[in-house]
């Protein structure tokens, strides 16, 4: 029987309600100041009671764009650019990845350890070492302002290769053989048995690997440079661009509350499969 000391416990929530406030008082402030005008939200200190001007602003945003000192695209097509972004560089990892490791785990060939070696040191390359040439292949093909620019150089991963190659090898090899008995070939196996059973881990990737493409500043800071191909993360700099004193801070409020949605929204959704495919040992 686990005893319960009542002064432990109320010390427990007194911390994680600090916490929490710690990480929700800042996003109150956020939307405070994307509900106010320009002259409200440029003020100090900042009143912490919501303006009247929500809808104005949001929709302004969301389907004009700033239109202040700083020009910005509708905040519309920028949340477009992102998604696509997102999506494509979070299926395209998780593809490739367990492509790769079930070729480094079930085909016997001539130096696979060495190649599954060579995937993994590249987790030890920064990206600043790699920027400069891989930009250089992207010009010379001509995928600049392109979402093939945007998502197919920050497709591999050697940390979901990585992580799909351990949880194969706990993969029992009598299901490999039962399914070699039955006439199944490699694919096969690799819908019918490994998929399923690899499911919450997929998923759990998926989450990471979303909001890893949908946070992307640097790779397309220097890939995109039309305002019709600007992710959110971008578009945000621009409206913060001007100085201090052409900013207009709650168009920026409202366009960074917007920018936080999809990433949010996919957490809240996939959180119980989130945290079934790290904590789980079920398989």
């Amino acid at each position: 029987m686990i005893e319960r000391r009542p002064i432990l416990d109320a010390i427990g929530h007194l911390v994680l309600i600090l916490g929490v406030l710690a990480v929700v008082f800042p996003l109150y402030v956020a939307f405070v100041a994307s509900t106010q005008t320009a002259e409200q939200s440029a003020m100090s200190p900042l009143s912490l009671v919501p303006g009247g001007e929500l809808f104005n602003n949001y929709s302004t945003v969301l389907f004009k764009g700033a239109s202040g000192q700083v020009v910005a695209p509708p905040v519309i097509n920028m949340l477009w650019v992102s998604l696509v972004t997102a999506l494509v560089i979070a299926v395209g990892k998780i593809a490739i990845s367990m492509l790769s490791a079930f070729a480094l785990v079930y085909f016997r060939f001539p130096g696979r350890n060495l190649f599954f070696w060579m995937i993994f040191v590249t987790l030890m390359l920064p990206v600043e070492v790699r920027i400069t040439p891989t930009y250089q292949v992207v010009s010379n093909f001509g995928m600049l302002n392109s979402y093939a620019g945007l998502t197919i150089p920050l497709i591999a991963s050697a940390t979901a290769t990585f992580l799909f190659r351990q949880f194969f090898l706990t993969v029992p090899d009598e299901l490999a053989e039962a399914a070699r008995i039955d006439g199944a070939g490699p694919l096969r196996f690799l819908k019918d048995v490994l998929w399923p059973l690899s499911r919450t881990n997929v998923i759990a990737l998926f989450v990471i690997m979303f909001i890893y493409g949908w946070n992307q500043y640097l790779w397309p800071l220097m890939i995109a440079t039309q305002q019709d191909m600007y992710p959110i993360g971008i578009g945000i700099k621009t409206l913060i661009s001007g100085g201090d004193s052409a900013v207009e801070w709650n168009m920026v409020m409202a366009t960074m509350m917007l920018a936080m949605l999809p990433p949010g929204l996919i957490v809240v959704v996939m959180q119980k499969w989130f945290v079934k495919g790290l904590v789980d040992s079920e398989k």
